[in-house]
């Protein structure tokens, strides 16, 4: 795996480099100090698994430097760590294709969470944000996560919206997030969202097993 990592304080850089080596010895770690070092990471090398960075970084506004990363690469995934804590600022960081939003004083367990998290497909937002962030979006998440485990698989199908059927069906016929957005008139923030929803009802890890999932529970029809 290899992980781009960004901020402009040596020594957070150096911190969050010892986490990911936590958490797995063989990650390839990449480190930047400025938004001018990542467009030059990423313009040389183009095999990034995720990256991670802080917002506010000499080299450029963070608004234009958030979308010409995901203008060059659009299918790796972005995780925000920033002393921030705006719920304004949250939502637009999802808004340009981010799939995570991270305190800098998360600890060391919520940082390894929230990238696998997102390494499975889902986006990682800290819980205090939510409130009053993307409301209508996250009002079903909510939902699920209050849902007891032991409920049957089936029981927790129920709660899958029509949308997110929707989703689905398009994940099924290999459509990428952008494309899925573009199709259904949702920005990008809004289907990683409901991805992550639809993993977690459907209890699987990627949206290959989402499909494989939905198809044996007949969510899927046949021309899908």
């Amino acid at each position: 795996m290899k992980i781009l990592i960004a901020d402009d304080h040596e020594l957070f850089l150096k911190g969050l480099e010892l986490i990911l080596k936590d958490f797995d010895t063989s990650t390839n770690i990449v480190k930047a100090k400025s938004y001018t070092d990542i467009f030059k990471l990423i313009e040389q090398e183009r095999d990034f698994d995720l990256i991670l960075t802080d917002l506010a970084m000499p080299g450029a506004q963070w608004l234009d430097a958030l979308q010409k990363i995901h203008q060059s690469l659009p299918e790796t995934p972005v995780i925000i760590l920033s002393a921030l804590f705006d719920k304004e600022i949250v939502q637009k960081t999802i808004d340009l294709g981010a799939a995570g939003y991270i305190p800098k004083t998360s600890s060391n367990a919520v940082i390894i969470s929230a990238v696998n998290l997102v390494l499975s497909g889902g986006v990682y937002i800290p819980a205090e944000l939510l409130q009053d962030t993307l409301q209508n979006d996250f009002n079903m998440l909510k939902e699920i996560e209050n849902i007891p485990e032991n409920k049957e698989l089936s029981e927790k199908v129920k709660i899958l919206t029509p949308r997110q059927i929707d989703v689905l069906r398009l994940i099924a016929k290999g459509k990428s997030n952008k494309q899925i957005a573009f199709d259904l008139g949702l920005s990008e923030g809004t289907v990683k969202l409901h991805i992550t929803a639809i993993l977690k009802l459907l209890n699987v890890y990627n949206r290959t097993g989402a499909v494989v999932a939905a198809t044996h529970l007949g969510l899927l029809e046949e021309n899908d």
